[in-house]
């Protein structure tokens, strides 16, 4: 008799539990759940599949009109973790504010973030955009050239970010970036930003935008920032993309050298 007794007193623990984490829930349940289901059913990847809605409902050589459905499926059909419409805005007026020739991303995944920097870049800028998935870094290009871009805009490298930085200076021709937008495996933030600082291609006055530094998280990424000095810095707090009751930040870093 003990028993019942037992599991009716941990009832209330669970029901405080189910709402407290209720966001997490759903999240899991959107972007594992349904992305495991999808992919047996479909035999396609979710980044093809959003793809396809895109083609669908997108008009070829419209930025807007890519990334406004690009929105549509990834908040009413599945998950995807793109930097979204709400922080989109701050990385936008950050860009257009300044107006960079030069632009690394790190973690191009199917492409919504790269369309959303080169449609607000100057004449003549470039961006230079790593994906390590050879999959996904498909669809970005099918993505990219549907909106558009050319490879004199965006030129897209496939290969694993800590490859690629060394080579950045000797094999791209790169002298200094100016805006660097991280969002990548939030575990690769640290070493690639230092790697990035010993390379030489950070200039007095690059900025660089780290997305998701709260949610998955970046602790050390953050913490490396407090006591650096290198930089001047502030947190974008938000809610996580695509989603209800999940805080989130993106960071904003302005490299001032070393003093």
């Amino acid at each position: 008799m003990a028993s019942p007794a037992i599991a009716l007193a941990f009832i209330p623990l669970l029901l405080t539990l189910i709402i407290r984490y209720r966001y997490f829930f759903v999240l899991f349940y959107r972007a594992v759940l349904v992305r495991i289901w999808r992919d047996c059913v479909t035999g396609l990847s979710r980044e093809e599949r959003a793809y396809q809605y895109v083609l669908m409902h997108a008009i070829p050589g419209d930025p807007d009109s890519i990334l406004d459905a690009f929105d549509v499926w990834c908040s009413k059909v599945e998950y995807i973790s793109n930097i979204g419409p709400k922080k989109g805005k701050i990385l936008d007026r950050l860009l257009m504010e300044q107006s960079p020739l030069t632009v690394l991303e790190l973690g191009a995944h199917c492409g919504y973030s790269t369309v959303r920097m080169a449609r607000s870049l100057p004449m003549g800028a470039r961006i230079y955009s790593i994906e390590m998935d050879q999959r996904n870094a498909a669809i970005a290009e099918k993505i990219i050239r549907l909106a558009g871009f050319d490879d004199d805009t965006v030129e897209l490298i496939v290969n694993p970010s800590d490859e690629v930085i060394p080579l950045l200076r000797s094999d791209f021709g790169l002298e200094r970036l100016d805006f660097v937008f991280m969002d990548h495996w939030k575990k690769c933030y640290l070493p690639d930003l230092q790697m990035l600082e010993g390379s030489g291609l950070l200039g007095k006055g690059t900025m660089i935008v780290a997305d998701n530094v709260l949610f998955p998280g970046a602790p050390k990424f953050l913490r490396y920032l407090r006591k650096s000095g290198l930089y001047e810095w502030k947190i974008h707090r938000a809610m996580l993309e695509y989603s209800k009751g999940i805080r989130d930040g993106m960071a904003e870093l302005v490299y001032q050298g070393i003093k």
